[in-house]
C-alpha cells in the first residue's frame, strides 16, 4: 500500500512545484488582459523580491527585457510542462522567439548565454538525476515568484493595485 507522504515533504514536492507554477502562470494569464500594455515596460524594479540564492543567477531575466518578453517566456514554460516539449512547429516557433527575445537582452547586457549544463558524475544516474531535480525546483520556485511580480506589476501599471 502507498504511503502519503507528510506536509512538509509533500510541499517541497516537485509535483506542488510545479503546480504551484502552472497556477502562478494562469492567475497571471488570467490578469493580463492586454499583454501588449506589457511592451517596453521595463522588468527592473526595487520592489522585486528575489531569493536568496539569485545572485548566481544574476537575477530571474535579463535586466534590459521587457515584461512582454517575460510573459510569453513564462507562459510557453508552462505549456511545455502541461503539454510535453515535443509539439508542432508552432510551438517551436513561440519558444525559439521567446529564447530569441532572452539571448538578445542578455547578450546586450553583456552576459554569457549559457546553451548546456555541465552535469556531475557523468555515468552516475542517482547524482545526474538529483542533480537536475534540483535545478528544475529550483528554476521553478525562482520562475513562480517572476510570474507573481509580474502580475503585480501589471496590475500597478494599470492602475488596479492589490
Amino acid at each position: 500500500m502507498m504511503q502519503i507522504p507528510d506536509s512538509y515533504n509533500q510541499k517541497n514536492s516537485l509535483f506542488n512545484t510545479m503546480n504551484r507554477f502552472i497556477g502562478a502562470v494562469n492567475n497571471m494569464d488570467q490578469t493580463v488582459m492586454v499583454p501588449s500594455l506589457l511592451r517596453d515596460v521595463p522588468l527592473a524594479d526595487g520592489d522585486d523580491p528575489k531569493p536568496d540564492d539569485t545572485s548566481a543567477a544574476g537575477g530571474y531575466f535579463p535586466p534590459d527585457g521587457d515584461m512582454y518578453g517575460s510573459y510569453v517566456l513564462l507562459k510557453s514554460i508552462r505549456d511545455d510542462i502541461e503539454w510535453g516539449v515535443l509539439q508542432g512547429d508552432e510551438r517551436r516557433r513561440e519558444r525559439a522567439a521567446a529564447a530569441a527575445v532572452v539571448a538578445a537582452a542578455a547578450a546586450a547586457a553583456g552576459e554569457e548565454v549559457v546553451t548546456r549544463a555541465v552535469v556531475p558524475g557523468g555515468d552516475d544516474l542517482e547524482k545526474q538525476f538529483h542533480f537536475h531535480l534540483h535545478g528544475l525546483h529550483m528554476v521553478l520556485s525562482k520562475l513562480t515568484l517572476k510570474a507573481n511580480t509580474l502580475t503585480s506589476r501589471y496590475k500597478e501599471e494599470i492602475g488596479c493595485g492589490n
